[in-house]
């Protein structure tokens, strides 16, 4: 992984994002932000334990201390537009968990920049993420990025299975 705590995309038409290192200054912003980003698929499926949108600050500042865990700000020039979670103990897979866009910033491609960015900084192999099955865009994106899917899912009530990917 490199060193640096921000990492630029040099693809030309996606320039202005980068991957910045978060810190436990940060874990007010993320919290807001991915409350937020998981307002509806939290409202729509109901799933308080495993949900991002129903974290609390003490869960984001644990998870920001936490070895092998790089939450990293999404930025679109020097404007958080999201964030992603790697959890990388550089033992064998690593983890996307989670990644989320601010809604007015969605459809842009920022995701599928700062999955590659993440790629280019942790390795581009053995990877893992977790989506909902019910959500037919959330697993296309992920097929569309390389990864596939798993006969692993779990059930998470009667609305809402989570189904397991890996690259």
């Amino acid at each position: 992984m490199k060193s640096s705590t921000e990492f630029k995309n040099s693809s030309s038409n996606k320039q202005d994002i980068t991957l910045k290192r978060a810190n436990l200054d940060n874990a007010n912003q993320i919290l807001e932000m991915q409350i937020t980003a998981f307002e509806n698929l939290l409202n729509k499926y109901q799933d308080f334990d495993t949900n991002p949108g129903a974290e609390n600050l003490d869960r984001i500042i644990k998870k920001l201390k936490q070895r092998g865990s790089y939450f990293y700000l999404i930025n679109l020039g020097e404007t958080p537009v999201g964030a992603i979670r790697i959890i990388d103990r550089k033992i064998g897979k690593k983890l996307i968990s989670p990644i989320f866009i601010l809604p007015k910033y969605r459809k842009q491609g920022y995701a599928r920049c700062a999955i590659k960015l993440a790629e280019a900084m942790h390795g581009s192999t053995n990877w893992k993420v977790e989506t909902i099955l019910q959500e037919p865009t959330l697993c296309r994106f992920y097929e569309k990025l390389g990864y596939r899917k798993t006969n692993r899912q779990k059930i998470i009530n009667s609305n809402l299975t989570l189904v397991y990917y890996v690259k």
